[in-house]
């Protein structure tokens, strides 16, 4: 097999024999001059390739620019000169009718001239028992509303395992309910979090200050956990939960989930994160699920008490019985209007009780602005009991049964209250829901409603029997014996 030797190798081979240069010359075909060039060559390494500076129309405005942006290292970052505001200024102040391309390319090359030694990114060394947590978005059907849910996502960098929590904001009270249920679900608690710019557990007052939320202070001390905040701008910090969130959304939330409560839903996405865990680790060629294991070795058991992510605060009742929290209104009873109540907010509920430790009301927590007040029907009866004329206005007129609300209608005033005050009772003992349900179906059954037959009635809906099809239990007899007149004529 033949190779074709390149004409400078080959002259410096015959060089390297004593052949003279004017043999090498004819030989070869080329000049004695260049025979000579290459002959005595010292250095064959490559070199970087010499680019010819030509003359561009910019070379007049150069120092120009260089000033504007050596000004420019003085001032905040979102307040410095563009490319296009360079080209624009040229044109106006020294009129410069070059392209905005070489504007472009001589910005840019003279910001990477002047770039930091600091700039730029490196890759961080994560050890077993440190979590990652940030949130992402995705769109799930809860209780059949299409709903924004907010994705908690707890990743572990050294293992790659990752935990998702659906919750409905992005408070502290979130933060605390969704890092409480990753911890119950593996049994542990980890030793670090770390945790992106912008989350509900703190607010950066600074760019080196961070103001820790009460509620989640509370909780890493509950779990002695030790939190750290990254930088603002630095994703890179953080990119593991940064994939997670993205890889969780897609391979869980794709198509949208639906489910009952958040908690379903999440209880569903645990699940899901645990089979996921059985792929092959990206770098270690391990099982997740694998390296997990061995992580949970460097981490702390948990307490044996639970910590209640509650945030309390103290509001006055207005004259309808409502206290406003976050722009949102609640109601606790008509009867404590006027009075000073204690708040304590959850994820998910809004408790409210008295200075002195009564209960008053319990309500589901309201996100975005409620278009409603938040109320639980169960307080509203009594109050109808004493005022039932203003049935026609109550807001929760549209929460009884159809059957059920014109039956009220048509009642007098005396016969009405005699029902609120049923309804209430019932609704005492098994819920407002299970006392309506059962109201409606007695009136159904063109019956006239009683005490016990209703609480019958209430009892069985609220053990989970369906009434429709089911006779309602006929306790009339029994309701007129109770009265104290007839059982003294009994006796």
């Amino acid at each position: 097999m033949t190779v074709s030797t390149p004409v400078r190798q080959h002259i410096r081979i015959l060089d390297a024999q004593g052949v003279s240069w004017r043999r090498i010359a004819k030989e070869v075909g080329v000049s004695r001059q260049t025979v000579g060039k290459y002959a005595e060559l010292e250095d064959c390494s490559p070199k970087p390739p010499e680019h010819a500076k030509a003359k561009s129309k910019l070379d007049p405005f150069k120092p120009v620019i260089d000033k504007w942006l050596e000004l420019d290292r003085l001032m905040p970052r979102k307040q410095r000169h563009t490319a296009m505001r360079v080209r624009h200024r040229l044109r106006d102040e020294h009129g410069y009718e070059g392209s905005y391309q070489l504007v472009r390319r001589y910005v840019r090359q003279r910001k990477r001239d002047w770039r930091d030694p600091g700039d730029g990114f490196m890759e961080p060394r994560w050890e077993p028992g440190i979590a990652q947590v940030d949130f992402g978005e995705g769109l799930a059907c809860i209780r059949g509303a299409r709903v924004k849910a907010h994705c908690l996502v707890a990743a572990f960098p050294y293992s790659n395992m990752r935990w998702v929590v659906a919750l409905p904001g992005e408070n502290a009270e979130c933060v605390c309910e969704g890092l409480e249920t990753v911890f119950r679900h593996i049994g542990l608690a980890p030793r670090v979090l770390v945790f992106g710019n912008a989350t509900g557990a703190a607010h950066r007052v600074a760019w080196d200050e961070i103001t820790i939320v009460d509620v989640f202070r509370r909780f890493v001390e509950h779990y002695r956990v030790e939190v750290r905040f990254r930088n603002p701008a630095s994703g890179w910090e953080k990119g593991n939960v940064e994939n997670a969130v993205g890889f969780l959304r897609r391979n869980l939330m794709v198509p949208m989930p639906n489910a009952e409560s958040y908690r379903k839903l999440t209880s569903w996405m645990l699940s899901r994160c645990g089979e996921i865990a059985g792929n092959t680790h990206y770098r270690k060629d391990v099982p997740i699920s694998d390296l997990f294991a061995g992580e949970k070795t460097r981490m702390p058991p948990l307490p044996r008490v639970p910590y209640d992510a509650c945030r309390r605060v103290t509001r006055r009742a207005d004259r309808e019985g409502n206290v406003e929290i976050d722009s949102d209104r609640y109601l606790a009873v008509p009867s404590w209007h006027g009075w000073t109540l204690e708040v304590g907010l959850r994820a998910f509920q809004v408790e409210i009780r008295t200075q002195d430790g009564r209960f008053v009301a319990e309500l589901p927590r309201a996100y975005g602005r409620a278009a409603r007040t938040v109320r639980n029907p169960a307080g509203l009866p009594p109050v109808l009991a004493r005022k039932s004329r203003a049935w026609g206005e109550s807001p929760i007129r549209g929460d009884f049964p159809d059957r059920l609300r014109l039956a009220i209608d048509a009642m007098g005033s005396k016969t009405r209250q005699r029902m609120f005050r049923l309804l209430a009772k019932a609704g005492d003992a098994y819920g407002f829901d299970a006392a309506a349900k059962a109201g409606g179906h007695i009136v159904e059954q063109g019956r006239e409603i009683d005490e016990a037959s209703l609480t019958a009635m209430a009892g069985r809906v609220g053990a989970g029997e369906t009434p429709d099809g089911v006779p309602a239990p006929d306790l009339h007899a029994y309701d007129r014996f109770m009265r104290p007149e007839t059982r003294a004529k009994a006796a």
